[in-house]
C-alpha cells in the first residue's frame, strides 16, 4: 500500500484498539457493564478491521498475471467491504444483543472506578487515533468537505478509519454516559441503554462504510477534474482535433484505466496518427499520473454520427 493509502493512520488506530480492547475487557470483568463489554467487543472488531484493510493493502500490490491482467488494485476494495460487514455483524448486532440483555435482566454496575477510568484513556487514545487519521487525509482532501471527501475518495482506507475512529469516539461517550446515569441512579437499566445506541451507532457507520465501498466495487469513473486534465492532454489541435468519447475506470484507488475514442484528420497518414497517439498517452500520463493503462482509438468525427459526451459525471452515456 502506498502512503497514500494512509498506512500511518492504519497502523496508529491498531495500536490504539488493542491497548484499549485489553482495558475494556479488564473493566468489564470487574464491573460486569454491558455498555465495557459492547465496547470491549467493538475495539475488537476495529483491530481486525485495520488487519483487514493492510492485508488489503498488501495483496493489492501484487503484479499482474495472465488471468488477472489489470491487476489486484481493487483487493483494497475488497477488504474494506470487508470492514463493513465485520462492523455490522461483530460489532452492532452484539451491542444491540447485550443491551437487550442487560435491559432485560439489569444488574448493579460494581467497581465504577474501573469503567470510567478505562473510558477516559480510551477516550484519549481514540483521540491521537482520530487526529492521526485526519492529518494524513487533509492533503487528499484539499477543499472537500468532509462528507465530500468520504463519498468522492477512491481509495478506501482514510474514510474507513475516519469512520471507525469518529465512531469510537461517540460510542465512548455513549458508554460514559450509560456507565455514569446507571451509577447516578443505581439503575443497571441506563447501561443497557447506552449499549444499544452503541449498537444503533455502529450499525448506521457500517451501512455507509458498505454503501461507499459497493460503489468502488462496482467501478468508478476517475473525478470529474481528472477527466478535464485527461481531455486537455489529448487534443494538440494538429493531428488529434477533439475527444469523441471517453470512458474511465478505476483500476484500483491508484490506477486509471483510460479509453477514448479521438477525432483525426482523414489524410492523416497512420504514421502520423500513430505518433500523435504516443504523443497524447505521455501527455494524459504527465497530467494525471495514475492513467496507467491507455486505450486511443482514431476515427474521422461526424457530427450527425458521433457521440459527443464525455465521462463526467452525471453526463448522458454515449
Amino acid at each position: 500500500m502506498s502512503a497514500s493509502g494512509g498506512t500511518k493512520a492504519i497502523v496508529a488506530a491498531l495500536g490504539a484498539n488493542l491497548a484499549i480492547a485489553a482495558a475494556k475487557f479488564v473493566a468489564f470483568l470487574f464491573s460486569g457493564s454491558s455498555s465495557m463489554l459492547a465496547e470491549s467487543v467493538h475495539s475488537v472488531a476495529d483491530s481486525g478491521n485495520q488487519g483487514l484493510l493492510l492485508l488489503g493493502g498488501k495483496r493489492a500490490q501484487r503484479e499482474a498475471t495472465p488471468q488477472h491482467p489489470f491487476g489486484y488494485g481493487r483487493e483494497r476494495y475488497i477488504y474494506a467491504f470487508l470492514v463493513s460487514i465485520v462492523l455490522f455483524s461483530v460489532g452492532g448486532m452484539f451491542a444491540l444483543y447485550e443491551g437487550y440483555e442487560k435491559i432485560k435482566h439489569p444488574h448493579e454496575i460494581t467497581d465504577w472506578y474501573w469503567p470510567v477510568g478505562v473510558l477516559v484513556f480510551a477516550i484519549v487514545a481514540e483521540g491521537f487515533s482520530f487526529r492521526t487519521a485526519i492529518k494524513e487525509s487533509n492533503p487528499q482532501r484539499g477543499n472537500l468537505s468532509w462528507k465530500e471527501f468520504i463519498r468522492r475518495a477512491k481509495a478506501p482506507e482514510l474514510p474507513v478509519v475516519l469512520l471507525e475512529d469518529l465512531g469510537a469516539l461517540v460510542g465512548l461517550v455513549l458508554a460514559l454516559g450509560g456507565v455514569g446515569l446507571a451509577l447516578l441512579t443505581g439503575n443497571g437499566v441506563w447501561d443497557g441503554v447506552g449499549t444499544l445506541c452503541i449498537g444503533v451507532l455502529l450499525i448506521a457507520i457500517a451501512l455507509v462504510l458498505a454503501a461507499e465501498t459497493k460503489s468502488l466495487l462496482l467501478g468508478e469513473s476517475a473525478g470529474l477534474e481528472d477527466v478535464r486534465k485527461i481531455e486537455r492532454a489529448v487534443v494538440d489541435g494538429e493531428t488529434v482535433t477533439r475527444v469523441i468519447h471517453m470512458r474511465t475506470l478505476h483500476l484500483g484507488p491508484e490506477e486509471l484505466l483510460v479509453a477514448a475514442k479521438i477525432a483525426v484528420e482523414h489524410d492523416d497518414t497512420a504514421g502520423q496518427v500513430a505518433a500523435a497517439i504516443n504523443a497524447a498517452e505521455e501527455r494524459i500520463r504527465a497530467a494525471v499520473p495514475i492513467a496507467r493503462v491507455i486505450y486511443l482509438e482514431p476515427d474521422i468525427y461526424r457530427p450527425s454520427a458521433a457521440p459527443t459526451a464525455t465521462e463526467v459525471p452525471g453526463a448522458p452515456a454515449s
